[in-house]
C-alpha cells in the first residue's frame, strides 16, 4: 500500500511522468434499433454506424490514404461494443460457470430479435465495427462466446436476486490493445434470507425471554445463565 501511494504522490506532484493519454473506443448500440424492419429509427441507426464505421476505417489506415483525406484522424484502438441484447447465437448450450444459464434452459434455442439479435444484424455489427470486445446483457445468465473474425463476446448475467440466486457483475480494465474483466459475485440469497430470518428469531427469542414471556422451562434457563454470568 505504501508503494502505491508513493507513487500517487509522485505522479500527482510531476505532471511530466504522467502517460500519454490513451483513446479508447466505445461504441454504444440500442439492440431495438437493430430490427432491420427500416423504422425511422432503425434507419438512423445503421446510418450513425455507418458513419462510425467508416471514422474508425480510417483511423486505421496509414495517411495519405485518398478516402479519407482531409478526415481528423484518433489514435487507433478496436472498438468494445456495448449492447443489451446479445449478438446471434442458437442457445446457451455451450456456457458454463457457476452463473451461466440452468442445464434445462441451455438447449432452449434462441429466438432472433427477442432472446438475441438476428444474424444478419450481428454480421452487420462486426463488419462495420470489428471490436476487440462484445459485451451484452438481457439473457439473465452469463455466457462467453467467441465470433467469427476473434471478436470476444461476455454475456453479463443479471444483477438482481428477483432474477437468478447468486447475481454478479464484472469489473474490467483497459487499454488501447488489452483489456482484463473480473467478476465479482453478490451473497447468494437464499443465505441471505437464511442469516436474516436467524438474527430475527434469536432477538424475539431474547425480547421474550427479557420480558419472561417463554414457558417456565426455558425462563428457568435464562435465569441459571444469568447467574452464573455475574458469579
Amino acid at each position: 500500500m505504501g508503494q502505491w501511494e508513493e507513487s500517487l504522490t509522485r505522479v500527482s506532484w510531476w505532471p511530466d511522468l504522467l502517460p500519454a493519454p490513451v483513446c479508447l473506443s466505445f461504441v454504444m448500440v440500442n439492440s431495438v434499433a437493430m430490427e432491420g424492419d427500416g423504422c425511422s429509427i432503425c434507419s438512423e441507426a445503421e446510418a450513425e454506424l455507418k458513419e462510425i464505421s467508416r471514422k474508425l476505417n480510417c483511423s486505421r489506415e496509414v495517411q495519405g490514404s485518398s478516402q479519407c483525406e482531409g478526415e481528423q484522424r484518433f489514435p487507433f484502438s478496436a472498438p468494445v461494443l456495448l449492447q443489451h441484447y446479445p449478438l446471434y447465437r442458437a442457445s446457451d448450450a455451450n456456457c458454463s460457470g457457476d452463473d451461466a444459464a440452468p442445464p434445462e434452459e441451455k438447449s432452449v434455442p434462441f429466438k432472433e430479435k427477442y432472446d438475441v439479435l438476428s444474424r444478419e444484424a450481428s454480421q452487420k455489427l462486426l463488419w462495420w465495427l470489428q471490436p476487440r470486445l462484445v459485451l451484452s446483457g438481457h439473457t439473465h445468465s452469463a455466457c462467453q462466446v467467441l465470433h467469427p473474425g476473434g471478436a470476444p463476446e461476455v454475456s453479463v448475467p443479471s444483477f438482481s436476486w428477483r432474477n437468478r440466486n447468486n447475481p454478479s457483475f464484472i469489473m474490467g480494465s483497459l487499454t488501447s490493445r488489452e483489456f482484463a474483466l473480473s467478476k465479482c459475485y453478490l451473497p447468494l440469497e437464499d443465505r441471505v434470507l437464511a442469516t436474516y430470518g436467524a438474527a430475527g428469531g434469536f432477538l424475539a427469542i431474547l425480547t421474550l425471554m427479557h420480558f419472561e414471556r417463554l414457558p417456565s422451562s426455558f425462563l428457568l434457563g435464562w435465569k441459571l445463565c444469568r447467574r452464573h454470568t455475574r458469579r
